[in-house]
């Protein structure tokens, strides 16, 4: 199972791994490319020692940069290894999703061939996941086409261990990226090695007019040529056949069209502010189908002649899968891998959005409700003022509660993972902040008070299945409670996991019988039996109801609901909790 604290080093490894990722794409040549990725990989990636064996014209790899250690940079960086010998390698060992460990168990018959390679001294391992110094991960790198750009070797992990599945799909990833990110270092190198000859060299401006065709037109990637400056600043004048099948538009339609016609709106700032020489910026293009890709722009000036017109060339990289791993990873960092819930972090940040720092005022009275409506008007909606905070009272609102029938705030319920109103840290020191404040019952007695019900739910049994049956089953009771307490809720309501046999649930617009009836509905879904293996088993579940108000932690208000939880559980006999 997760513990608590993965969630957390997680989401720190998939920030630092986009900071290191990020650093790929600011090199401005092959060889700072090629170092970019080795010191990233030490920076970012958890190992000590790590070198790109480069691909060379003739097939063998060369050592092209080496990171973590100077003695051993300087003894193997520049030697060469034959391919044979390489491709002996990448077919040993154990296969990790793309990569390619050689255990010592296994490496030592690769002790005289000609790849070049370090040692490391260091005790024999005491573990079995424990990294041997003789051991050897190595990640291919592989260009658009498939065929090998180079092999990331490294050594000496920090903490002392082979990489689990977290850390080989960061390293997998990583290498997808670096060969990316030297495809496109080997294709700048050429396009301006074009540009030079197109500036400086008159006579053979013929065939540096060709050499630009071909990388232009047969590029892996996206490229256009489009106006700079006056009134058609932007139009495109050409695109490449890359461009054309990115987009699903033909290259005669897209001479019709500027970035910014294409671009999603959200986007068109980022785009006019990298609209010139060195610009780079990561937005999305419109497709013909209607749908929207991720793309990551760099533009470069090209002139027409010595002193003829400028021009944009921009390459235009197609990043939609990298995207979708971000946010695939993102949604690992924030979720329960076992019952694909929110987890604990996830469950504090959404409950922290709702409340702010200041409490909401006390219910004014009838006669200082008078007062206000004759002498707290602010002057600019006519609407009362009461404390510093809007007293939001429209049609079908929940008036002096603070929540607003209509308008942009208002909770519809159409997305499961969002709750309306400002973030965690909400200003409140202006006069008007305009927070719809999160307020409570004041008592568990229905007073019409529609607020944020927290059901604090633990099971009743759990432990005695996990021990009787094993893990396997208490995971599969994990997961149906799971997926009964997510039925049971609305589309708007949060079901989260908190660790363990604890799951939390956040339902907006409630009042106190209304969250009553909830808990009793979920306790009735968790109670039938759950057949695991062809076996029944069967759970109970106490609850306990707290509610979130503006001036409370998130940390306080799941320690209140927990609270009344344990005095519901022990209120019951334990015959009568297993019952339900």
């Amino acid at each position: 199972m997760e513990t608590e604290s993965e969630p957390y080093v997680r989401l720190a490894t998939l920030r630092q791994l986009h900071r290191v990722v990020a650093d790929l794409n600011t090199a401005r040549s092959l060889a700072d490319t090629l170092q970019t990725v080795v010191d990233g990989i030490v920076v970012g990636l958890g190992y000590e020692l790590a070198c790109v064996n480069l691909v060379r014209p003739d097939g063998d790899l060369v050592v092209a940069a080496f990171a973590g250690d100077p003695a051993a940079e300087a003894l193997i960086t520049g030697r060469v290894g034959s391919r044979a010998s390489w491709e002996r390698r990448l077919t040993m060992g154990e296969n990790w999703d793309g990569l390619r460990f050689i255990p010592h168990t296994e490496g030592w018959i690769l002790m005289e061939d000609d790849v070049p390679q370090w040692h490391t001294d260091g005790p024999d391992p005491r573990f079995e996941d424990e990294w041997h110094p003789e051991d050897r991960l190595y990640a291919p790198m592989y260009a658009s086409g498939g065929e090998l750009l180079g092999v990331i070797s490294v050594d000496r992990p920090r903490n002392g261990r082979r990489p689990g599945a977290w850390g080989r799909e960061a390293l997998q990833m990583y290498a997808f990226q670096a060969a990316i990110a030297i495809s496109n270092a080997r294709l700048r190198a050429n396009m301006q090695r074009a540009l030079v000859r197109l500036e400086r060299e008159q006579q053979a401006l013929r065939a540096s007019e060709e050499s630009f065709r071909q990388a232009f037109e047969y590029a892996p990637s996206g490229m256009a040529i489009a106006e700079m400056g006056g009134d058609q600043h932007g139009r495109l004048l050409r695109t490449n056949d890359a461009l054309c099948r990115l987009l699903g538009r033909p290259a005669s339609v897209l001479r019709r069209y500027s970035f910014s016609d294409l671009v999603h709106p959200e986007d068109i700032g980022t785009l006019l502010r990298t609209s010139a020489e060195g610009g780079r910026a990561e937005l999305r293009l419109g497709r013909r189908d209607g749908t929207y890709v991720w793309v990551s722009l760099r533009n470069s000036v090209v002139a027409d002649a010595a002193d003829g017109p400028r021009f944009l060339l921009t390459h235009v990289e197609d990043i939609e899968e990298r995207k979708r791993h971000e946010l695939q990873l993102a949604h690992r960092a924030s979720h329960d891998s076992l019952t694909g819930l929110p987890n604990s972090a996830e469950l504090r940040s959404r409950l922290g959005a709702r409340l702010c720092r200041r409490p909401q005022s006390v219910r004014a009275t009838a006669i200082e409700a008078l007062d206000a409506a004759f002498e707290g008007r602010d002057g600019h909606d006519g609407r009362p003022v009461h404390d510093g905070y809007e007293v939001r009272a429209e049609a079908g609102g929940a008036g002096e509660h603070g929540f607003q029938a209509d308008g942009p705030d208002r909770y519809t319920g159409s997305d499961p993972f969002d709750f309306p109103g400002a973030p965690a840290q909400v200003p409140t020191d202006g006069p008007y902040d305009h927070h719809v404040h999160t307020v409570a019952p004041a008592t568990d007695i229905d007073d019409g008070t529609k607020g944020l019900a927290v059901l604090f739910c633990d099971l009743d049994g759990f432990k005695s299945i996990n021990d009787r049956f094993g893990h396997h089953t208490g995971d599969a009771v994990l997961i149906e409670v799971a997926r009964r307490l997510t039925t049971g809720v609305r589309d708007g309501d949060t079901v989260a996991r908190l660790g363990g046999d604890e799951f939390v649930v956040l339902a907006d617009g409630l009042g106190a019988a209304d969250a009553a009836d909830l808990a009793v509905r979920l306790r009735n879904a968790i109670i039938p039996p759950i057949r695991v293996d062809g076996r029944a088993v069967r759970v109970g579940a106490s609850f306990g109801i707290g509610w979130a108000s503006c001036g409370m932690s998130a940390d306080e208000v799941l320690r209140s609901a927990d609270q009344r939880m344990y005095i519901e559980k022990r209120s019951r006999s334990k015959a009568h909790r297993r019952a339900g």
